[in-house]
């Protein structure tokens, strides 16, 4: 079965003149549309950046199409839709201008599971019927139409394309001048008299015919001269291509590596998956995905684990005599290299009274594991009994163990090992007062990332944030992958002597401590439980103030490593489009943070780029010299054509 990227094609949904639309699923049973552009056409100057450009556009637009995932650097450039958000791939051709020439459902429908789909040629097939006589030959049209130059320009929005076939009634021919009768048509026979004519006397002088005859003039040679123009015009125009690719190989090229480095993807290197994609989650080469990639590495998946004893709150005597445990899991980002990260206050460090609340919590739900207490009642359980106990360690008076671990990249639940690394919690502030905590993680060369305290929040502001989440109901062994939202901010509430503001979405439970960014990728505020809410969702965002009072509290300051600063720099030249500084820079970045996935993402992604842009290089100037080469022999052609004439001339 046919396929591009995680897309299987099931069927063909339409065919334009420059593409085609499939009906497609992923590896997750998900539906989409994909448009896929020729490979002819996709190597035609222009039509791969307006093909990129328009699905951005769409993508960017208020009530657009939004791809899922596209590919605009491959051989047939692809962009693929969300099937419930419509006729995403039909939307672009006709965003580009194209007319559209859906599949008949019989035809879509009969492409049986595991069969590939037939292969349609790129421009819709022509009528079936020939094309109707005209009864008079029609009028020879004075010059055929000029070529319009130029590459399509990509525009905001849905742009036409100016190029694109547009279709038009032909006009009507009008019927040719009835000839005059020719002077060797017969004529009307001449009325005869009632009696014949005698015939007239013979003369030896005068015969019927001319004897000496005019010599016809030469046969006019307009064909020839026809031919002749034309291929001088053609001698012209291939002359004027070449001369005009020559003159170009001396305009610089923004995207052209210095001279003397070439570093092309080795296809024996497996590709780099790393937890999130950037690409993906925003437009390409876009400020959203640049601010993803500079904060995702720095993202800190936190899970702490506390057991103590529920006690008898008068006499210390034990409610039950084994020990109780309750996990807490929630996002994190780190601020320093040397593992300083920054998390929600109430998970690696809850109050007192939120404690043993989720202590009889979790020791009811032992009780209905054992047999003892019906599942019905753990609500009412916890209720009559929470005023009466208190959560200590082994020992009266004591405090409940805990051990905090941190995962980065992808993440998995009850994880004390490799790649789990062990933390420890520094300082904490309480829930009146920002309820944030800073751990360290027992690991350097870690990716830090920038506070910006003087972030601007406002209300109907939108603001990207990034935290963990899971899609998996068992929560025991759950796997957790960083996703990013765009949420926006709908008012403000009060949380002690701390403002904070709410947004109207959220990334799931374990979201509490992820990060709001600004447009840079740096850290604008902190993903904050709302309280108020019922289901104290976590959608309010703490201001990055607040965390910059917990470090100096604690004496740490917020700074960047210099792999940090050497990754940025990587960054900087891939959005910019200089292949050959990212790939350097990102390859030393990946050396030296081996847990920075995405530089090695992004080193590939920049090798695969110089690769694409040596091969369109390469075709232009084959075709430099192709144009070239047939200019010359057309050339000499014509030299020949013109000796060959004055000969026949002179005879």
């Amino acid at each position: 079965m046919q396929s591009v990227g995680p897309y299987r094609f099931t069927h063909m949904l339409g065919t334009c003149p420059v593409g085609k639309a499939w009906a497609a699923i992923d590896e997750q049973g998900r539906f989409v549309t994909v448009a896929v552009l020729d490979a002819v056409v996709a190597n035609t100057s222009g039509w791969r950046e307006a093909f990129a450009a328009t699905a951005n556009a769409l993508s960017q637009r208020p009530g657009g199409h939004a791809f899922a995932y596209a590919d605009f650097f491959a051989g047939e450039p692809w962009a693929a839709y969300p099937a419930e958000a419509g006729p995403g791939a039909e939307t672009l051709f006709r965003a580009l201008g194209q007319e559209y020439h859906p599949v008949p459902t019989e035809q879509a429908g009969s492409t049986k599971q595991g069969d590939s789909p037939e292969p349609v040629s790129g421009v819709p097939r022509q009528p079936s019927g020939p094309p109707q006589s005209v009864s008079s030959p029609p009028h020879p049209v004075s010059a055929p139409p000029q070529p319009v130059s130029g590459a399509p320009q990509p525009t905001s929005g849905a742009p036409i394309a100016p190029w694109a076939l547009h279709s038009g009634a032909l006009p009507t021919v009008p019927p040719a001048p009835i000839p005059p009768p020719s002077e060797d048509a017969p004529q009307s026979p001449a009325p005869v008299s009632a009696a014949p004519a005698s015939p007239a006397p013979h003369d030896p002088f005068r015969a019927p015919v001319r004897r000496i005859k005019p010599s016809e003039p030469p046969p006019r040679r307009t064909g020839l001269w026809v031919g002749l123009a034309a291929l001088v015009l053609v001698v012209a125009a291939a002359s004027g291509v070449g001369i005009w690719a020559i003159a170009g190989n001396d305009q610089p090229d923004p995207y052209a590596p210095p001279t003397g480095t070439s570093v092309t993807a080795s296809s024996t290197v497996a590709p780099i998956e790393p937890a999130l994609k950037p690409w993906a989650q925003a437009s390409l080469y876009s400020p959203e995905e640049k601010a993803l990639a500079v904060a995702a590495p720095s993202l800190v998946f936190v899970e702490a684990v506390f057991t103590g004893y529920v006690r008898d709150a008068r006499t210390n005597a034990l409610v039950h005599p084994q020990p109780v445990s309750f996990i807490r899991r929630c996002s994190g980002f780190l601020l320093t290299p040397d593992g300083h990260a920054v998390t929600n206050g109430s998970c690696v460090k809850p109050a007192e009274g939120h404690a043993r609340w989720l202590a009889v919590d979790a020791l009811a739900r032992m009780l209905v594991q054992g047999k003892q207490l019906p599942a019905g009642q753990i609500s009412a359980y916890v209720a009559a009994n929470l005023g009466k106990v208190r959560f200590t360690g082994v020992e009266p008076g004591t405090e409940p163990t805990s051990t905090v671990y941190g995962q980065l990249n992808r993440a998995k639940g009850n994880a004390v090992a490799e790649p789990a690394i062990k933390a420890e919690v520094v300082q904490s502030l309480p829930e009146d007062s920002g309820n944030t905590a800073l751990i360290k993680l027992a690991r350097g060369n870690l990716p830090a990332l920038e506070l910006n305290p003087s972030a601007s929040l406002a209300e109907g502001a939108q603001v990207r944030i990034l935290a963990y989440a899971t899609s998996d109901v068992v929560f025991r062994n759950a796997a957790y992958r960083p996703q990013s939202r765009m949420v926006t901010i709908t008012g403000t509430s009060q949380r002690g002597p701390v403002s904070i503001y709410l947004v109207d979405n959220d990334l799931g439970p374990a979201s509490h401590g992820g990060i709001a960014l600004d447009s840079a990728g740096r850290v604008a505020g902190l993903v904050y439980q709302d309280q108020a809410a019922p289901d104290r969702a976590n959608r309010a965002i703490l201001p990055a103030s607040t965390i910059s009072a917990l470090l100096g509290e604690a004496g740490v300051a917020n700074t960047l490593g210099d792999t940090d600063k050497v990754y940025r720099s990587g960054l900087d030249a891939y959005f910019r489009g200089d292949s050959s500084v990212a790939i350097t820079q990102l390859e030393k970045a990946a050396a030296a943070a081996p847990d920075n996935l995405l530089a090695q993402a992004y080193r590939q992604n920049a090798a695969e780029r110089q690769r694409l842009e040596n091969a369109s290089r390469e075709q232009s100037d084959t075709l430099v010299l192709v144009l070239v080469g047939c200019a010359g022999v057309l050339l000499v052609a014509l030299v020949i054509l013109a000796v060959l004439l004055i000969r026949r001339r002179d005879r």
